[in-house]
């Protein structure tokens, strides 16, 4: 792939997004390339050095605001005329409701994933906590000359310590996973407020 075919299909994947950032990202990628050609390689390994155009759009959706999308996503092409203003204030107690609803249980299915999760962390520290208990008793049982008692503590601790370090580690992951989801939700959100050129 060539130096323009790059900057045309990145131009038709950034479609959408507002117009300054789509040029200046341009400006960017096509100074790269011209950068790379200067070092010695040619226009196609110099356009292959700077990445795919799919990770370039995604890198770029990513990092702009959503503010900046929905701004220019939401920009009027035209002026409302008067029947659809009446159309969409005699409308707004059905769409406005239902919109607020949708919202409602698309954030409460979010904020329930975020309840598992803490939920999970409560149950680490509590075997954590027990784990350290049960072996802090275990050893004062045993010096105070409660032998069977202390043993049977230790080895409650010792077998809590055990589960504690298992929750950790899948703690820790579901919580890298709901932080994943987070931002590929954010994305895909992103993503319907950008219009694609048709093809």
């Amino acid at each position: 792939m060539n130096k323009q075919e790059f900057l045309s299909q990145l131009r038709k994947g950034l479609a959408g997004l507002p117009q300054n950032e789509i040029e200046e990202r341009l400006a960017f990628y096509g100074e790269m390339i011209d950068d790379r050609i200067e070092e010695g390689l040619s226009e196609e390994e110099a356009v292959s050095a700077v990445g795919s155009v799919s990770e370039i759009i995604s890198q770029a959706v990513a990092e702009i605001p959503f503010s900046k999308i929905a701004k220019e996503r939401i920009k009027p092409k035209r002026r409302l005329n008067a029947g659809e203003i009446v159309l969409l204030i005699l409308g707004s107690p059905i769409w406005l409701s239902l919109g607020i609803a949708a919202l409602a249980v698309i954030f409460s299915l979010y904020i329930v994933l975020w309840s598992v999760i803490v939920s999970l962390w409560a149950v680490f520290g509590s075997l954590a906590a027990c784990s350290i208990g049960g072996i802090l008793s275990g050893v004062i049982f045993v010096t105070g000359g409660k032998g069977a008692s202390g043993v049977v503590m230790l080895a409650a601790g010792i077998i809590c310590a055990g589960f504690s370090i298992f929750m950790f580690c899948g703690c820790k992951a579901a919580t890298k996973g709901i932080l994943m989801l987070t931002k590929k939700i954010t994305i895909w959100i992103k993503g319907c407020f950008i219009r694609k050129e048709e093809a």
